[in-house]
């Protein structure tokens, strides 16, 4: 359920940067382009906690 509601806020929030970008730079709204930045950026959230390791580094001794 986690991933779903990762991929749904994010897409909403991709979707409202596209959409004030691109009205800052009078483009129009690209809905397939946000779909893709939105896919992308969910991997990208959800691969990065997954690389991060667990501990802390303050428990090695020198």
């Amino acid at each position: 359920m986690k991933y779903f509601w990762t991929l749904l806020w994010t897409f909403l929030l991709v979707l409202m940067l596209n959409y004030v970008a691109g009205a800052m730079i009078g483009v129009g709204l690209d809905l397939t382009q946000s779909t893709i930045l939105a896919i992308v950026a969910t991997i990208i959230i959800l691969v990065i906690p997954a690389v991060l390791p667990n501990g802390s580094e303050e428990n090695h001794q020198h």
